[in-house]
């Protein structure tokens, strides 16, 4: 049973305070907001006075105290795998200057006959090597290397091209991708 001035807290709803008068079934609290309410004595339940949070306060602040039970994170160790030929992409450079020593007394049709010999050979290293991925520099010029190099690449049914990433490449390369076949 309930005296005057026990405290006593709401079993269904967030309230507390003090008892301020016994009645049958029925006791009037005081809230520890300040207003006075009837419940029925099976809605209460009586509460010690070492139940109340201030006497765990500990000069602790709350931050340490959310710290204290925050678990730690734990780390994971599972690492990606990744194939190293899927990491692995050819750069081939067209430019005139990287193929050969000097282009000294080569007509425009010598140059471009070389940079089309050496994008076939790579195309076909890659497709024997089983290289995922090739990327040819070619350069932005007047467009006639890469309108000739997209007329050689349409050529194979296994390759799919498109231009290069501009971050890395800027406008004058192409990415050429081949499709292959599992029981090659």
């Amino acid at each position: 049973m309930f005296n005057i001035g026990d405290h006593v807290a709401a079993l269904d709803e967030d309230i507390s305070g003090v008892v301020k008068e016994v009645k049958k079934d029925q006791v009037l609290v005081e809230t520890s907001d300040g207003f006075l309410m009837t419940f029925f004595v099976k809605e209460l339940v009586k509460m010690d006075k070492s139940s109340k949070l201030d006497v765990f306060n500990s000069g602790m602040t709350l931050d340490t105290v959310l710290k204290e039970k925050e678990l730690p994170k734990k780390r994971s160790f599972v690492k990606e795998k990744r194939s190293r030929k899927d990491e692995f992409v050819l750069e081939i450079d067209l430019h005139i200057e990287k193929l050969v020593p000097s282009k000294r007394g080569m007509s425009n049709y010598d140059i471009l006959t070389v940079q089309m010999e050496t994008a076939q050979r790579q195309i076909e290293f890659a497709i024997k090597n089983r290289i995922p991925r090739i990327v040819f520099i070619h350069g932005v010029g007047e467009g006639i290397l890469k309108a000739e190099l997209d007329f050689l690449l349409g050529r194979y049914d296994s390759v799919v091209f498109q231009d290069a990433d501009y971050q890395k490449y800027g406008l004058g390369a192409t990415a050429v991708y081949f499709k292959q076949n599992a029981n090659r």
